[in-house]
């Protein structure tokens, strides 16, 4: 007789935490894409057009990322799950919340004197370090928008470690759903403070939102016997092991943010349009994020502790097999958004955005490669980690980065590119990036990536062929016109383009036989063919 599972210790499937992890993102998103709108559509003065006003808002907010994901992101998740995954398959619970206090208390004493720093020097870490371009007015807001952001990185570290733990064990609701309040937070100030405070507001906003998020996570504790302890267990062997692979991830995520910045500070540049240019790229950023976010980052945070799990029973062969259904899957679903994300890139920029859409477009343009190559690394980068090698990626981010800011440099002047040069290079460091990773797995695992696979992949990207020129037809029956606007015009012609490639997508997957498709035909036939029960009577 099998013994029922207390319902705090079930875990749920991958898929159901990937369609969790999916459709909460997809709201994030939206509430993302919302708040980026409102920011760019108010704060207007007459002085300062809003469009300048949403390149203080992102430069304020460079910074504190920079410390959050330098120091935290890299103990968050990927580097510090597979000691809990080790610790939990060995029924040792207790031992689990013990390293997850002692990281806790650890970088919470680091990220509290970090957020001193950041309040003390905000104004001229803004003017030398993020953003010299920008004038005197719209430096003082946002240093002030720093000042409030400077807790931020604290209470995300302490939500990071309780959602990572929580991941471990199979419970992803909570965190699924914390980014939600952290964006509704901020759009709520837009509206609280744009009439009196102005743009300044929003760190408010943010600061609130980070509170909040925190307490949904820590609701989401109960029941898997979290406890609170003032300690720090430096003698423990796990923990100093754990610690010593912090530097490389933590280092690697401080490098994109360092590449991040870096940007920031070139596109402050007065030539390519000072706080302007600063807001086109990061409204275009955003747009790329989206889909790396909804899709690889969703599905590679619902299959981590499964790969976890693999290895720490001993299972190499089964860690391969799933990595490898994971990755086919992330590609066959990545490729048609790309297609639809180019196509209709001005669709979306004018329904998103409204200012300055046309610059947003191009910019967003160069960037498309690079959501295609961001998304699969979101899941190669874990094919190291949970081996707990983070030395890998950080050796290569050092290279790539290092290519990034020589060709941001080149490409980016006005004499070149311009803004969209900061884009172009970040989609050729994507890809070389994804490739240096790909051949090392392979030198280590020759049978990583057999025959089957490679099939699999040259029918997703004949599959894409088709679905790209199913997308250019329909672009040229419903070309975006010089006066369209408004949600009902643009979302249309979008819905249009995105629905014709999609479903010539999921059409010649079929008939491919590809089996990333076979669960939604699967579907279609129990819905479609289903008997129907006739009464008679």
């Amino acid at each position: 007789m099998k013994t029922k599972l207390p319902r705090t210790r079930r875990r749920i499937s991958f898929g159901s935490a990937a369609i969790l992890l999916v459709v909460s993102a997809l709201v994030a998103q939206m509430l993302g894409f919302l708040r980026t709108k409102l920011v760019n559509s108010n704060f207007n003065t007459p002085f300062t057009p809003p469009d300048q006003n949403a390149g203080v808002y992102f430069a304020a907010f460079q910074i504190p990322d920079f410390f959050f994901f330098t120091i935290a992101a890299g103990a968050l998740g990927v580097a510090f799950m597979p000691y809990l995954a080790d610790r939990l398959n060995k029924g040792d619970r207790k031992g689990m919340w013990e390293l997850s206090t002692s990281l806790l208390n650890l970088l919470s004493i680091i990220m509290l004197a970090v957020g001193a720093i950041i309040f003390i020097f905000a104004k001229p870490l803004i003017h030398y370090v993020v953003a010299p371009g920008l004038t005197e007015g719209q430096l003082e807001n946002a240093a002030n928008l720093m000042r409030f952001l400077a807790l931020n990185p604290f209470l995300f570290t302490i939500s990071g470690i309780l959602t990572s733990t929580q991941q471990t064990m199979g419970r992803f609701f909570f965190y699924a759903i914390a980014p939600i309040f952290y964006n509704v937070a901020i759009i709520a100030s837009i509206y609280i403070f744009k009439d009196n405070i102005g743009i300044v507001g929003m760190g408010i906003g943010a600061l609130a939102g980070a509170v909040l998020q925190l307490a949904v996570v820590a609701f989401g504790t109960i029941g898997l016997g979290f406890h609170w302890r003032p300690y720090i267990l430096w003698k423990s062997g796990d923990f100093r092991s754990m610690l010593r692979q912090l530097p490389p991830r933590s280092l690697d995520q401080g490098i994109d943010q360092l590449q991040s910045i870096v940007e920031t500070n070139f596109a402050s540049n007065r030539l390519l349009g000072g706080a302007t240019a600063i807001s086109n790229y990061n409204n275009a950023y955003i747009l790329q994020t989206a889909p790396v976010m909804l899709i690889g980052t969703a599905i590679s945070t619902a299959i981590f502790p499964k790969l976890n799990n693999r290895l720490s029973q001993g299972r190499p062969d089964l860690f391969r097999a799933d990595f490898v259904r994971t990755l086919r899957l992330i590609i066959w679903i990545t490729m048609p958004v790309v297609v639809v994300g180019f196509f209709a890139r001005g669709y979306l920029a004018r329904l998103i955005f409204s200012n300055n859409a046309p610059q947003i477009a191009i910019i967003f343009g160069f960037l498309c490669v690079a959501i295609f190559f961001r998304t699969v690394y979101t899941l190669i980068s874990r094919w190291f980690y949970a081996q707990k090698d983070s030395r890998t990626p950080l050796l290569v981010s050092l290279f790539t980065i290092s290519l990034n800011l020589v060709l941001a440099y080149i490409l980016s002047r006005p004499s070149s590119y311009g803004v969209a040069g900061l884009a172009l290079a970040q989609s050729i460091v994507a890809a070389v990036e994804v490739f240096i990773l790909g051949a090392i797995m392979l030198v280590r695992d020759p049978k990583l990536f057999d025959k089957e696979f490679w099939s699999g992949i040259f029918r997703i990207v004949s599959v894409t062929g088709f679905s790209l020129v199913a997308g250019y037809i329909t672009v040229s029956f419903v070309p975006l016109g010089v006066s369209d606007r408004g949600f009902i015009t643009l979302g249309a012609k979008f819905c249009a383009i995105a629905g014709v490639t999609l479903a010539t997508h999921l059409a010649l997957s079929g008939l491919f036989g590809l089996a990333e498709a076979r669960p939604f035909w699967n579907w279609v036939k129990r819905v479609t063919l289903r008997p129907v029960k006739v009464d008679y009577s």
